[in-house]
């Protein structure tokens, strides 16, 4: 299945989700069946997140270099690829200029 520009019949929590100060957010969509996504924007600059639940990282614009727990290895990421968190545990990102636009799905 390709990825669709638009999602359907879903509520937008219309709060932000702002982290690093501003450099990242995020906006919560929940869908009919109890699933949710985050649409985001990255500005440039070097990351850390953790997980509780695995995640699907969508990208959607722009680019990223990831770095997975456990890995010394960085992949680069740009729109129309895609990569998996695994639950509980932490990712570093670097972000180019230019930033990076995403959807992440809480699997």
């Amino acid at each position: 299945m390709g990825m669709s520009n638009t999602f359907e019949n879903v509520t937008i929590i219309k709060q932000a989700n702002v982290y690093f100060g501003g450099q990242v957010t995020s906006r919560t969509v929940q869908f009919a069946d109890g699933s949710h996504k985050t649409l985001g924007f990255m500005q440039a600059g070097d990351y850390e997140f953790g997980t509780e639940a695995p995640e699907l990282m969508e990208m959607l614009g722009g680019s990223m270099e990831v770095k997975l727990a456990g890995s010394d290895a960085w992949t680069s990421y740009d729109a129309g690829q895609s990569f998996n968190v695994p639950g509980n545990s932490k990712f570093s990102l670097k972000v180019p200029a230019g930033g990076a636009d995403y959807c992440c799905t809480y699997l």
